[in-house]
């Protein structure tokens, strides 16, 4: 359409468009550069044959003139001679002048190397930045059956892996070949100047190199390519099994899966090592070649040095330069090699992210309207509605929809009906016929209109990975950003110039977004009030003050919340010491036995952590066994266990399986009573000395379940309450793995229990580390 634009489908004429005049800056700074790297190579030859050979100082008191220059102007500039006749040093003062001046080029060279490279670095950042944020800009403007042909996991690749190398050439893409082409011509340049032959020499391995690498890694990159797309195609059949498990299991065709992704490795294995023998192979061609070089110098140099066409400072000068010679051709045979790579990326990104259809850009706009309710008919005329393959789900449908009328469009999934409401949510947009809202074409509507006064729910509605809050507010989410939040982070100057320099819109998601007109509000105050009449309308209001009471307060960012939430304990605490409360809430007491928890529950009392003493596994912990049997309680517990056992059985043995009283049977479930009723027959198992390991568990562990009130089998008495509190003391004295872990916990817990803090203790122990709630309600 007229409002999408189209990709560029030359990935250097995409960055040219965008970076234009960044590209010109560092390119004049490259440019600057290369006097400055020629004279870096010119030096060494100057030190070696002026002041160490002594070229220019055979007489005693010798000097030579340091930074003396002349230059003749041409007459357009109106001619003229500039000179300056510099400092006269003699030889050994000229030695530390020409170094510390070496020196200092090496600094300036490496300063504009440091430049350079971070420019372009942070200039890929910038274009990489906005080349995903176009990806995903056009991933919303996809037509809606697109998301049915696609893989989310495949273009989530694409935007997050697959364009992460063209960030990276980006900034190399127009600097990198004339910086280091600049240094080669420059480093040949002066190996011509030196002698001629070595000249030819460097230029003729130079050539081959240039030549012979790019061609041997043509295939390097038709290997790289199918690389990139057999681990797509992995990744995409990877996705497929984990969303169509339950076939698998169904119809047993785990192996075939197997067989499968075996196949896809082994195609992947045989890509990958041709892959790696070719590029070894090129890698040890290139070194071979960088290598001869310095041998043909010193043979070929040193015979005219002998024969004295060559100086000794010119060899050791041509040496040098060569040395820096390799690395920049080596790095711009790499950089060709990527150009080829990142040109086919950017060419498969840009292939699936154009499909037909994409909604006009301008739809989607960015609008600040006070959108009014629908107040004309919806008019369906003649609508046809096809499937991704061209079957028709709807034909010539036409209807006329008033406001406030109730209609239902009855059908299966993928039906015409589920298509039809597709259509009106311009998801799925008509075959042919016509749509009109408020007597404007549907598809010209601004989303500002439809997406604030068309509400659609899907059969497979997704919720967003973020607080439950703001998944119900998401459709509110269509303002502008703006202030108003305890949450706003100011945006900052380099935010707001790199957003803008990367054709992105200011990052400022975490700011307000909300409409409070829409959702017919004013301001937050209101808008909580309203959240909770829906949720109490959709009947969620329980569920989420049970999350609600599960979670925990972030003390920093809701102090108001906090300081009521000790308002109401200190209400709690004054409610429960009330007279008419008396005898309907029992607090923790380490003196007292609490009817109203378990007898397992009293003797550890919360000292143990729930991870290493679950309930249901207490009679046959080590710890809680050894404490059973130095108390006295072991045996005495396991007759009052045999008695419970004896009891269910009595009540329950004689009912027909599947009868509702079974569900509401304690300590057992019922496929349990025969293996009880076993045991309780077991002579042997009469006591618990001549009992079994296995029997002695099974019954201490209906005794540690217990609970008086709860139960009512008048197995509780005075001695036995005394003997599990004897119990308790030597839980708080002789428990070294919790002693060990929490140190603090016996502080916190008896602060805890104090009579200011029996309920604060919340904020100091974790209720998960506990067997028992805080209080206990009775019956």
């Amino acid at each position: 359409m007229s409002g999408t634009p189209v990709m560029d489908q030359s990935l250097f004429r995409y960055i040219w468009r965008h970076t234009r005049q960044q590209q010109a800056w560092i390119l004049t700074i490259v440019v600057a550069s290369m006097p400055l790297y020629f004279l870096a190579l010119d030096l060494p030859k100057r030190i070696v044959n002026g002041p160490i050979q002594g070229q220019g100082f055979e007489t005693a008191g010798a000097t030579q003139s340091f930074l003396g220059f002349e230059m003749t102007l041409p007459s357009l500039l109106g001619g003229g001679t500039w000179s300056f006749e510099g400092f006269s040093l003699e030889r050994l003062d000229m030695l530390v002048a020409l170094s510390l001046t070496f020196l200092a080029l090496v600094c300036i060279n490496g300063l504009f190397k440091f430049y350079i490279n971070t420019y372009k670095g942070r200039l890929g950042e910038r274009m990489l930045r906005r080349l995903r944020y176009e990806l995903v800009d056009r991933v919303l403007r996809f037509p809606y059956l697109q998301f049915r042909r696609i893989r989310a996991p495949e273009i989530a690749t694409m935007v997050k892996d697959e364009v992460e190398p063209l960030g990276g050439f980006i900034g190399d893409a127009y600097v990198s070949p004339v910086f280091l082409g600049g240094q080669a011509l420059t480093a040949m340049l002066f190996i011509v100047l030196q002698n001629y032959w070595l000249g030819l020499i460097a230029g003729g391995v130079v050539f081959l190199q240039a030549v012979i690498i790019p061609k041997l890694r043509r295939r390097l990159l038709e290997l790289g390519k199918e690389r990139q797309l057999t681990a797509r195609e992995l990744a995409g059949r990877v996705g497929e099994i984990v969303d169509s498990i339950a076939d698998v299991r169904t119809n047993d065709t785990s192996n075939f899966e197997r067989a499968g992704i075996s196949s896809r490795l082994g195609r992947i294995f045989s890509i990958r090592y041709e892959f790696y023998q070719r590029k070894f192979f090129v890698k040890f061609l290139n070194n071979f070649l960088a290598q001869v070089t310095p041998f043909l110098f010193y043979l070929v140099g040193g015979y005219f040095a002998i024969q004295g066409s060559l100086d000794i400072g010119q060899l050791v000068a041509v040496i040098a330069a060569y040395k820096d010679l390799p690395s920049p051709i080596k790095e711009l045979i790499d950089w060709d090699q990527r150009r080829l790579d990142v040109e086919i990326k950017y060419g498969q990104v840009i292939e699936q992210f154009a499909p037909d259809g994409m909604i006009d850009a301008d739809v989607q706009r960015a609008r600040d309207l006070d959108v009014a309710p629908l107040t004309k008919p919806i008019v369906i005329d003649n609508v046809t509605m096809v499937d991704d393959t061209g079957g028709k789900l709807l034909e010539d449908a036409s209807i006329t929809i008033k406001p406030g009328a109730h209609i239902a469009t009855v059908g299966e999934v993928n039906s015409g009906a589920e298509a039809l409401a597709e259509a009106l949510a311009r998801l799925h947009p008509p075959a042919r016929g016509r749509i009109l809202i408020n007597d404007e074409p549907i598809e010209t509507l601004p989303e500002a209109i439809t997406g604030r006064r068309i509400a659609y729910l899907s059969s497979e509605p997704i919720l967003h990975n973020t607080s439950l809050k703001e998944n119900l507010l998401y459709g509110l989410k269509h303002g502008s950003a703006k202030p108003g939040t305890k949450d706003d982070v100011p945006l900052t100057a380099f935010d707001i110039a790199e957003a803008t320099a990367s054709g992105n819109p200011l990052p400022d998601a975490a700011r307000n977004w909300i409409d409070f007109s829409t959702a017919g509000v004013a301001d937050f105050a209101e808008l909580r009030v309203r959240l909770g009449e829906v949720l109490k309308l959709v009947g969620l209001e329980s569920d989420v003050v049970d999350l609600g009471l599960r979670s925990t307060i972030d003390t920093e960012l809701h102090d108001d919340w906090s300081k009521q939430i000790l308002q109401a304990r200190a209400a709690m605490k004054v409610a429960v010491e009330a007279p008419e409360n008396a005898g309907l809430i029992e607090v923790f007491d380490p003196q007292m036995y609490n009817q109203q928890m378990t007898i397992g529950g009293n003797i550890l009392f919360g000292r143990a952590r729930k991870a290493a003493f679950e309930a249901d596994e207490l009679a046959e912990n080590p710890f809680v066994r050894d404490l059973l049997q130095t108390s006295g309680l072991d045996a005495r517990l396991f007759t009052l266990g045999r008695e419970i056992a004896d009891t269910m059985i009595e009540l329950f043995a004689d009912l027909e399986p599947g009868n509702s009283f079974l569900e509401q049977m304690a300590f057992m479930s019922p496929d349990e009573l025969p293996s009880y009723r076993s045991r309780l027959s077991k002579e042997h198992a009469q006591s618990y000395e001549t009992a079994s390991a296995d029997d002695q568990a099974a019954f201490l562990r209906l005794a540690l379940a217990y609970i008086e009130p709860q139960h009512r089998l008048g197995l509780i008495h005075d001695a036995l309450r005394d003997d599990i509190l004897a119990a308790r003391e030597q839980v708080f004295e002789t428990l070294p793995a919790i002693d060990a872990e929490w140190p603090h916990l016996r502080e916190a817990f008896e602060a805890w229990l104090s009579t200011d803090n029996f309920i604060g203790g919340i904020q100091q122990v974790s209720l998960t580390s506990l067997t028992a709630p805080i209080l206990v309600a009775k019956g």
